[in-house]
């Protein structure tokens, strides 16, 4: 099979597509052939040597992908060959044609769902559901900003947070970012790029401010953040690439939170609600992915480029 592998941490070109022996499943465990794999910009963080997690080299990056089982171990009774899966979690990484994935990582693609939308939905959709329900608690009626909210962690936030009865507030930096962020189904479209949407934020919001926010960019947002959030407000930190500087003071009077998560301290009994919730929204059209750009396995490194660049619609995806 051909794969992308990793010898050294660095910058993207150290993405190196080579052949590689077809993985073997043992008890327990699925091979998958993999139709699409997802890229998130964490695999970026892991393959410059900048994360704090890292992974042995040399290695296959990736966590999302979808496709269809080629081969079952032992003790998988769920399973068979043919079905079509999709999952967050392999064991070999998923920019490859093949990947072996313990039985209880992978989870059934509807019918209705490509491939490319599959790989679209482990790391995305499974944040978006933990920082909304999990770490955030927000409840029908309540309002929250997503930043963000044209890539994929931000519209599959905005498709939860509809189905689930708030009222959402999307931001993107683009024209083409900010139609999808409408046509996504935010009630609101505001550009971070316009000086005054904190103000129109207020203004929306009656002056009460927003009960949660899901932050991506927390080195650029995090202090405008506190100034806009409603009397118990949570702004929930999702992504970050630097320092910022905040005053605690816009956090006092509010007795608002500031909550980080990760998708790695996830239990497996958590993980296990968070995918019943995305199959049961795939089924019910609820949830729709959405690909932005997709790149063959061989252009990996200009992927992992596009995935950091602002203005980012939907999500990048690797088709082996």
């Amino acid at each position: 099979m051909k794969a992308i592998r990793v010898h050294q941490a660095g910058e993207p070109d150290v993405l190196k597509i080579e052949e590689m022996p077809d993985p073997q499943p043992a008890d327990g465990q699925v091979l998958v052939r993999l139709r699409a794999a997802g890229v998130n910009p964490v695999e970026t963080y892991m393959r410059s040597g900048r994360y704090p997690m890292k992974a042995a080299l040399p290695y296959t990056p990736g966590s999302d992908g979808a496709g269809v089982i080629e081969a079952v171990g032992a003790q998988v009774a769920r399973w068979k060959v043919g079905d079509r899966v999709y999952t967050a979690s392999t064991l070999t990484g998923s920019y490859a044609q093949l990947a072996l994935c313990d039985a209880k990582t992978i989870h059934r693609l509807p019918d209705n769902i490509t491939f490319a939308q599959g790989a679209a939905l482990g790391v995305p959709y499974a944040t978006a559901h933990r920082a909304l329900f999990h770490r955030a608690n927000a409840k029908p009626g309540e309002v929250v900003l997503v930043h963000g909210a044209s890539g994929g962690v931000g519209t599959a936030a905005t498709q939860f947070a509809r189905a689930a009865g708030m009222v959402v507030i999307g931001t993107a930096g683009t024209e083409a970012g900010l139609q999808l962020v409408k046509d996504n189904g935010a009630h609101h479209a505001l550009s971070h790029r316009d000086s005054t949407y904190l103000q129109k934020i207020m203004t929306l919001t009656d002056g009460r401010g927003v009960d949660v926010i899901l932050e991506m960019l927390a080195n650029e947002n995090l202090a405008k953040d506190l100034t806009v959030l409603a009397k118990f407000g949570r702004v929930i930190v999702i992504g970050n690439r630097g320092e910022v500087t905040v005053n605690p003071r816009d956090t006092m009077g509010n007795d608002a939170d500031i909550r980080g998560m990760t998708l790695f301290n996830a239990s497996a009994n958590d993980l296990s609600s968070i995918h019943s919730a995305i199959v049961a929204g795939l089924e019910n059209g609820t949830l729709r992915p959405i690909v932005g750009k997709e790149f063959s396995l061989a252009e990996a490194p200009q992927a992992h480029r596009a995935v950091l660049e602002p203005g980012s619609h939907g999500k990048i995806v690797l088709i082996p």
